[in-house]
């Protein structure tokens, strides 16, 4: 739907596509078709008009200066040139072709980033091309962000009716989360207003963070721990509601297979040992346990980044979850379920336990490691080591589609190692990020308003509390004299170039003549419950209301018990409380990510003006009585060393934080030793190491609670690894910084 003001500007409803808040937009079009402006849309019935400042943002990068409108290709003198798409997919396809037939297809790996996640067509159509390639090796951010939650489902089992909902609850506890800025968490649909709404209602809000967040100022009870105490605080919070008998005695009879086990295992989680271990007020643990178990009746407990980045990340997850089971926060038999899925198809819900599935103990698993798939996926925190250790299935060839690995990943000087040392990278990137400027191909996609498009629907029925999708057209052509491209056809283009049938969704492609945008997202929707057409004609989204769907009963056949303290579970227990006893004191300080407003992972920084003024880098955060024991001074600079690398960033003042913590924000830095601070911000991925501190099942590092020292400095200086680690030699073939990547 469109409007045309008497300026002669159209207004054109669509919806964001950078992060899963999916807010409804008005985009405003001058007469030359380009956008000039981007609001929220007050109609959505979903978002209310909110838009944060990236998605307000978007006109800046469409018409970024700094926006790759062509192919380029890496000559020999290690500057890019302007090649044609065709020509492009032609010479990829070819060097593709020697490495399988060489290497075979384990050499073949594939990378999703933030960017690859918000077009829905290659959310299903990369693995299914992998598929067809015969390769298991794809990979994304989310084996290194919250795998966890994955990790913990495998081990508890799932209730396939779904849990109880932020929109019925009267209680909530975060730990390590921040939704008022992740967009990520209760409600993510004008997640500020939403959050008001609950209050107003009575909703009570438990927040345990080691900063008081955003969120965390709306919070009836707060708890300000320690980083890395997450796993203590949830087992000491179940001992006491298993103690005090606040938990749901009845659903636990019957839904739990080995509660005597799980009470044994947290005998020693005493509120005196944990409140010691993460120096928080005596009584809080207690007070937080009764206000979520004893008085709160319904809603649930969650986890963010913090914990799932953080040390004992699985273990944590599970005992958060196990809060969940043990008091019954599910729906139940003969209740409604509010949204069992739109384009994932629906289907009946049974109220009963599937019994842990453990599927990563199936299936291929990583040359590295063993680690077995995580929803589907290899683990990216060994994807460096896939790449530089040889042998059969060494990965030779990386697709980064939409993705920053060489910003994004732990072990930033190893995963850059591993990159400069790959016989041939592909990028699907619109901007030249430190991954593009490693690259041998760069392949500039179409942004978002340019294409036709659904919402990311994988996680549909968490987001929306109702069956919901919405289809938008796009809003705008390219720039004029522009060859970007359908992230969708490059994929189709290799697969035909190489004689490998693609099949999108179940469904088989013409491998002759490329499908049309719709026809794809067409099959995209073909489960869904009303057909595409009707969905295109909804403008403001389509919310199906139809037969309510009422949780059925238990399978006899397939049902069980939930596996609140397997063996592994039980051996995490033990190492953890070992860890608390015998923790070390070598640092001062631990250090934790953060989320900021301005920024979603490294999406679109360098290419939005606006958001580089709002948030030029990446601040450190410090409680102010730290910087005045340590004579720092506001603004001033700091070095930040852990026992992997060092960081120098300017540092402020933040009441909120914590003493003991330093608090800096994710996804910001160039490549090593070749970073501006004041230019790019720090990578706290240079403090980080994949070479231990993994996580077993997933491999998840430590990125967040990392413990580190603290020294002002009177100058900047370079980000660099401490003098007793050598700097690993590179690869002569990418040593382009993207300063220096220019187009020749």
């Amino acid at each position: 739907m469109s409007h045309v003001d008497q300026s002669g500007f159209t207004e054109k409803r669509s919806f964001c596509r950078i992060c899963t808040g999916v807010c409804g937009t008005v985009v405003t079009v001058d007469q030359n078709e380009r956008i000039v402006a981007v609001r929220g849309d007050n109609d959505d019935p979903q978002t209310m008009g909110f838009i944060c400042s990236k998605g307000a943002g978007a006109a800046d990068a469409h018409y970024s200066d700094e926006r790759i409108l062509h192919p380029l290709k890496r000559m020999p003198n290690g500057k890019f040139e302007r090649i044609t798409l065709e020509q492009a997919l032609t010479e990829i396809a070819e060097k593709l072709k020697t490495i399988l037939d060489r290497d075979g297809p384990e050499a073949i790996a594939a990378y999703r980033g933030s960017g690859g996640f918000f077009t829905a067509i290659c959310l299903s159509l990369l693995p299914n091309w992998m598929q067809a390639i015969g390769s298991p090796k794809l990979f994304s951010t989310l084996t290194i962000d919250q795998s966890a939650k994955v990790v913990a489902a495998g081990r508890l089992g799932y209730w396939p009716a779904g849990m109880q909902r932020f929109q019925t609850a009267d209680v909530s506890l975060l730990f390590g989360s921040n939704p008022l800025v992740s967009i990520a968490h209760l409600d993510t649909r004008n997640p500020l207003k939403r959050l008001k709404e609950a209050k107003a209602r009575g909703l009570k809000l438990i927040v345990i963070d080691p900063r008081r967040t955003e969120t965390a100022k709306f919070a009836d009870v707060f708890i300000q721990p320690l980083p890395g105490n997450d796993a203590l605080i949830a087992g000491a919070l179940l001992r006491i509601i298993l103690d005090e008998g606040w938990h749901d005695v009845e659903f636990c009879d019957r839904y739990v297979g080995d509660l005597t086990e799980l009470r044994a295992a947290l005998e020693p989680f005493t509120e005196q040992f944990v409140e010691q271990c993460a120096d928080i007020a005596p009584g809080s643990l207690r007070e937080a346990a009764e206000v979520f178990a004893h008085t709160g009746t319904r809603g649930l407990a969650g986890t963010g980044t913090g914990p799932d980045m953080s040390a004992f990340s699985n273990l944590t997850e599970h005992l958060v979850q196990t809060l969940n089971v043990v008091c019954g926060r599910f729906i139940r038999e003969g209740e409604e379920v509010s949204n069992s899925g739109f384009l994932v198809g629906r289907g009946p819900r049974q109220a009963g336990v599937m019994p842990a599935p453990r599927p990563w103990e199936h299936g291929p698993k990583s040359r590295i490691g063993n680690y077995g798939l995580i929803g589907g996926e290899m683990v990216t925190g060994v994807l460096a080591d896939e790449i530089l250790q040889p042998g059969v299935g060494q990965v030779k060839f990386l697709l980064n589609h939409g993705g920053n690995p060489a910003q994004a990943i732990p072990d930033q000087r190893k995963m850059v190692k591993a990159l400069r040392s790959l016989e041939l990278m592909v990028s699907i990137e619109p901007y030249m990020t430190p991954s593009a400027a490693l690259s041998d191909y760069i392949l500039p996609p179409k942004l978002h308003y340019e294409r036709a498009d659904l919402p990311i629907y994988i996680f549909e029925t968490i987001f929306f509390p109702t069956p919901y999708t919405r289809y938008t057209a796009k809003v705008v052509e390219p720039p004029v004299d522009s060859e970007v491209c359908d992230e969708w056809y490059v994929l189709w283009s290799l697969a035909q170039r190489l004689n490998r049938p693609l099949t999108y969704m179940g469904v088989p492609l013409d491998m002759q003549t490329p499908p049309t945008e719709d026809q794809l997202l067409g099959i995209t929707a073909k489960d869904a419950p009303v057909p595409f057409d009707e969905i295109k004609r909804q403008t403001l989204g389509c919310f199906y209301d139809g037969e309510k769907q009422i949780a059925l009963p238990p399978d006899a056949m397939t049902s069980g018990k939930f596996s609140t303290m397997p063996d592994d579970v039980r051996d995490e227990v033990a190492a953890l409380l070992k860890a608390s006893l015998d923790a070390k004191q070598n640092f001062s300080f631990r250090m934790i990510s953060r989320r900021t407003r301005h920024r979603f992972n490294s999406f679109g920084f360098a290419a939005q003006p606006g958001l580089k003024r709002l948030l030029p880098h990446n601040f450190a955060y410090m409680n102010p009585a730290d910087m005045a024991a340590l004579k720092i001074a506001d603004n001033g600079w700091i070095k930040v060393e852990s026992d992997n690398g060092a960081i120098t960033v300017i540092v402020q003042a933040e009441d909120g934080v914590r003493s003991g913590v330093v608090s800096i924000s994710h996804g910001f830095g160039g490549l090593p030793d070749e970073d501006d601070f004041i230019e790019d911000g720090a990578s706290t991925n240079l403090l980080i190491s994949t070479d231990r501190d993994l996580q077993s099942i997933n491999a998840m590092p430590r990125m967040s609670g990392i413990p580190v020292n603290i020294y002002a400095v009177t100058a900047p200086l370079r980000n660099a690894v401490p003098a007793k680690t050598t700097t690993p030699t590179h690869a002569t073939s990418k040593t382009s910084s993207p300063a220096s990547a220019a187009v020749g």
